[in-house]
């Protein structure tokens, strides 16, 4: 194996975490403090561990040839010039540490608003038994023989598949194209200009594509009146990815029948949204990708990346700028 490298990581690994880096980077890695400047604390960096990069990054980190991105969605980046095709760095990125998790959030999600989770929790707090179901509107819908259709189907759309696949529902999704391998948990797949066809057969939407030109607001008006008023959106993605006040607007009209939110268009999401008091919401601080494990998932995968990266092997998840992600 090739010599050690100099690896700086603002995610701050656990102390096991920091000794399988070291052993795979050949060297013993820096782990930055919260207090520490960044831009200051990588002059002689090779790799670089972190969800920021300087504006400056080019005079800060003359010697940055790569960049391991602890999220999935690097769209924060692009302002940088860093995921431009010529700015020499290797981006890669920590797709696939989050897909149970947030498969788990998504069918989280989708139980708690078939029995009306939020109305029973606000019942308990004011000490109300419901005489039945009927009085408060719980208990309506089950997953078993249901349509779910996922608009994306990468790490976290297709664990998403399986788990529906689990809970006897029919599985459709979209594609950027109408290629790629046949999914035994996938009913039907359809190309991106099939959406509203797929969307109109489905009872809950799961969104989990990545934020990227292509994709933004690509669930408009359109998308959201081709579905059932019956139906159910959960977004796992970006907030971009929907157009928020059409959201509102069908939310509140019923073209739709209630969403659930991992991400909104801004984020912290101003106090003065009607999305946290509107009773068919179900809203949470972008969160569904936090886990126990994340420090050891990411550990794994960085360490695996850092073996290829001194063998000269190709790394695992790099971005690609053609595609946006």
């Amino acid at each position: 194996m090739a010599r050690g490298i100099q690896v700086v990581s603002a995610f701050r690994f656990s102390a096991d975490s920091q000794q399988l880096l070291s052993e795979a980077a050949g060297a013993p890695i820096t782990v930055l403090n919260a207090s520490d400047d960044l831009s200051a604390k990588i002059a002689d960096a090779e790799v670089l561990c972190s969800y920021e990069v300087p504006s400056n990054w080019r005079k800060a980190a003359p010697k940055l040839r790569w960049l391991q991105f602890p999220g999935a969605g690097v769209d924060s980046l692009r302002p940088t010039g860093l995921l431009n095709k010529g700015s020499g760095v290797i981006v890669t990125t920590a797709t696939g540490i989050h897909a149970s998790t947030i498969a788990e959030y998504v069918f989280g999600s989708m139980l708690m608003f078939n029995w009306n989770w939020p109305q029973m929790v606000r019942l308990q707090d004011q000490r109300i038994w419901a005489r039945s179901a009927n009085w408060y509107n719980l208990a309506r819908k089950e997953l078993v023989d249901q349509t779910l259709g996922i608009v994306g189907l990468g790490n976290i759309g297709r664990r998403v598949a399986h788990i529906g696949r689990a809970f006897g529902m029919r599985v459709l999704g979209m594609r950027r194209s109408s290629g790629g391998a046949d999914d035994p948990d996938i009913d039907r797949s359809y190309p991106r200009e099939q959406l509203h066809e797929m969307l109109s057969q489905c009872d809950y939407v799961v969104i989990s594509v990545p934020l990227t030109p292509e994709t933004e607001k690509m669930i408009g008006e359109a998308e959201l009146r081709a579905m059932k008023p019956t139906a159910y959106l959960v977004n796992v993605a970006r907030g971009r990815v929907i157009d928020e006040q059409a959201l509102i607007r069908a939310l509140r009209e019923g073209w739709i029948s209630g969403a659930g939110l991992d991400v909104t268009e801004e984020e912290p999401l101003p106090a003065s949204s009607p999305l946290y008091t509107m009773p068919n919401v179900i809203l949470t601080p972008h969160i569904s990708g936090t886990s126990v494990h994340y420090d050891e998932r990411l550990a794994a995968l960085f360490a695996d990346n850092l073996r290829r990266y001194r063998d000269g092997e190709p790394l695992r998840n790099r971005y690609d700028p053609e595609r946006g992600y």
